[in-house]
């Protein structure tokens, strides 16, 4: 990458969306990230912070509006949650049922549609957080299912903005960040914020200008579907 390569992280106030942003800009990438509070502490000074909170519709239209001179190399959409504690279908609420999927799997498909038209033709990279958990072959005993299911139709819904990047030559990515030492991975998890970041800026740089959709973890494997 050179030092002239711009990045737009959606939903970077702390965890693995600050931490990328920390990683590219060591790297030299011009970084704009958002967040809906204020800006984080400890994040880069060269970053430039907008607000936005993904499920807000007015808000992801100013973004755009204020970005519409701007063209990205990477789109990342990192935006999520865990929802409700209780996993079960049939004990958490329709509201904590339909927040999840607003958050994790409605939202982050319409702000990357809306902000799509931003990203550079040819060796531009969309990328969205997803998780080995929403896969059928990876997650064989239905491991957290509802927080799984809003990542399995996160997906595909995403699947339908490959006919819009396979036109311009960009490339599409559903990207897995390992279990991570975060608030929503916790304490115990086998990667730290660092590593997985690390191997997520790698993997945007290794399918720059590849091309497809593809399911892969931070490490460089790709998953199955």
């Amino acid at each position: 990458m050179t030092d002239s390569s711009k990045a737009l992280i959606i939903g970077a106030s702390r965890g693995i969306g600050l931490g990328v942003v920390n990683v590219l800009t060591e790297r030299g990438w011009q970084v704009t990230a958002t967040t809906r509070d204020a800006v984080p502490a400890g994040s880069p000074e060269s970053a430039e912070w907008v607000k936005l909170d993904i499920n807000n519709p007015d808000q992801r239209k100013a973004v755009k509006d204020a970005l519409s001179e701007s063209t990205f190399d990477l789109i990342f959409i990192n935006a999520g949650a865990f929802g409700p504690a209780s996993q079960d279908v049939n004990q958490a609420s329709d509201d904590e049922i339909v927040r999840l999927f607003m958050t994790n799997t409605f939202s982050p498909v319409r702000c990357a549609t809306e902000l799509l038209p931003l990203l550079k033709p040819e060796t531009g990279v969309l990328a969205l957080m997803t998780s080995e958990l929403a896969s059928l072959n990876e997650n064989e005993v239905a491991t957290y299912p509802l927080y799984s299911a809003s990542k399995a139709a996160l997906n595909m819904l995403t699947r339908p903005l490959k006919e819009e990047t396979d036109k311009h030559g960009q490339t599409l990515l559903s990207v897995h960040p390992g279990w991570v030492q975060t608030d929503m991975g916790g304490e115990n998890a086998t990667l730290t914020i660092e590593q997985s970041t690390t191997g997520i800026a790698d993997v945007f740089e290794k399918w720059r200008g590849k091309g497809g959709h593809h399911f892969v973890e931070y490490s460089g494997r790709e998953l199955r579907w």
